[in-house]
């Protein structure tokens, strides 16, 4: 899974992959729709970026590749994949205590800011996924 071929896709299941670390220069796309939201990619080695209906969605520095990212009202859950380690930040509701699964793991728990973000660092290696779980506590 070392990159999404289209930067961002619907998968089968009904969820979106995107992002691609191995790509040397910025590559984005913008409106791309699924279920009625229009979604903004913006990836390669140093950064991957999600934005949904022009708000934060995901961020990753440096850049990997996520497969089946789905949220729901409990968190969210997606199989992330990059070259090295990689603060993962993403956005949920503000001020709400999460716990924090890795490959089914239970790694920790973390209260989430005023904005409703989350840093969580992964120690990725090359193409070998973590399973990426987050659901209120």
């Amino acid at each position: 899974m070392p990159g999404i071929e289209s930067l961002i896709q619907t998968e089968q299941d009904g969820t979106i992959s995107f992002g691609n670390y191995t790509l040397n220069e910025k590559s984005k796309l913008q409106d791309f729709e699924h279920q009625g939201d229009l979604y903004k990619v913006k990836t390669f080695y140093e950064i991957t970026k999600l934005e949904r209906n022009g708000m934060f969605v995901y961020e990753s520095v440096p850049g990997t590749a996520v497969a089946h990212f789905s949220e729901t009202d409990d968190g969210v859950i997606c199989q992330v994949e990059g070259f090295k380690a990689s603060q993962v930040t993403v956005q949920l509701e503000a001020d709400t205590e999460y716990k924090i699964f890795e490959d089914g793991l239970l790694t920790g728990e973390i209260q989430t800011n005023m904005s409703g973000k989350l840093g969580v660092n992964l120690d990725l290696e090359d193409e070998k996924p973590i399973e990426l779980k987050i659901v209120k506590a």
